[in-house]
């Protein structure tokens, strides 16, 4: 019997079998594309957070003004739901008997609020520093943090 003519799409013809055919390789997805939810949560949480982050440590760190202030400590209470803080107000005198001014701060160390708590009702002088541009108040809910206080007389 005769050999059929092979057709030209039979894997069986003689040209076929020296030839492997080969797959194209599809390209390859990006970094981005690949690793898709890691880089939403990246850019939606993890950047805000450390852009929060340097903006607090910034203004913390740098001080608008510095200064201190004499009257009599009125109160001091530690307050906040998550971030405790020490908030206090000192009312200043022009003349005795007269009240002119009432001044709002915060304590950051526990020791020095300690010792304006001690001195409550008396004539003090605290030292401040001013720090503009906290960006919460979880940190304090003024913008003056008193770092020292002491007796002053009558």
């Amino acid at each position: 019997m005769a050999d059929p003519i092979p057709d030209e799409h039979d894997s069986t013809a003689a040209g076929a079998e020296s030839a492997p055919a080969t797959v194209a390789e599809a390209p390859r997805k990006s970094f981005f594309r690949r690793h898709w939810l890691a880089t939403t949560v990246v850019t939606l949480i993890a950047l805000p957070t450390l852009g929060l982050g340097v903006w607090a440590a910034a203004a913390l760190s740098w001080s608008y003004s510095d200064g201190t202030r004499a009257g009599f400590v009125q109160k001091i209470s530690r307050k906040g739901w998550l971030c405790k803080t020490w908030e206090g107000t000192l009312y200043t005198d022009i003349a005795k008997g007269f009240r002119s001014d009432s001044f709002s701060f915060t304590v950051r160390n526990d020791s020095v609020a300690k010792a304006i708590a001690d001195l409550s009702g008396k004539r003090v002088t605290v030292t401040y520093s001013q720090h503009i541009g906290v960006p919460t108040s979880c940190f304090g809910e003024t913008e003056y943090f008193v770092t020292a206080v002491q007796e002053s007389p009558e």
